[in-house]
């Protein structure tokens, strides 16, 4: 399934660039018997549902016009934002998140817990340093990144 991320990775990007738009992941999944692939784009004033339309008449134009076919089996194409809650996948989306508050969740606990929110502090190639709220007192604590499965934006309540 990875040449299908890697192809359409490199078949989106141009298209992005052009538009002045970013690419946050393209994921293919198979959930039940239908295979999806979904590419979640972003811009600084944010992506609405014309941008969303229009990189998926080019990039499904693009998939189409490849031979042999990329992709064999059915699917459906989704070209949407990645939310409010914003994967963090590359250094440049950490940086954009600098004091923002955000969940990561962890391969091994830390501290008994398996995943923590808090506003991130500072990070960098082995660490990142959260201010969380445990009760009514707050703390910041340093966290391995090879430790850390998934991290993303969060809304706090």
């Amino acid at each position: 399934m990875s040449t299908v991320v890697e192809t359409v990775t490199d078949l989106v990007t141009p298209i992005l660039e052009a538009e002045n738009f970013e690419l946050v992941e393209v994921e293919f999944v198979k959930e039940g018997k239908n295979w999806f692939l979904r590419v979640f784009i972003d811009k600084a004033e944010g992506i609405d549902l014309e941008d969303c339309a229009l990189v998926s008449e080019r990039l499904s134009d693009a998939l189409d016009a490849m031979n042999p076919d990329p992709i064999p089996q059915a699917y459906f194409l989704e070209v949407s934002s990645p939310g409010a809650e914003r994967p963090l996948k590359k250094e440049s989306d950490y940086e954009k998140a600098l004091g923002a508050y955000i969940h990561v969740s962890f391969y091994q606990s830390v501290d008994g817990e398996k995943q923590y929110e808090g506003f991130l502090q500072s990070f960098d190639d082995e660490q990142l340093v959260l201010k969380i709220r445990i009760k009514t007192r707050e703390k910041e604590m340093t966290f391995d990144r090879k430790n850390i499965a998934h991290a993303r934006l969060a809304v706090q309540f």
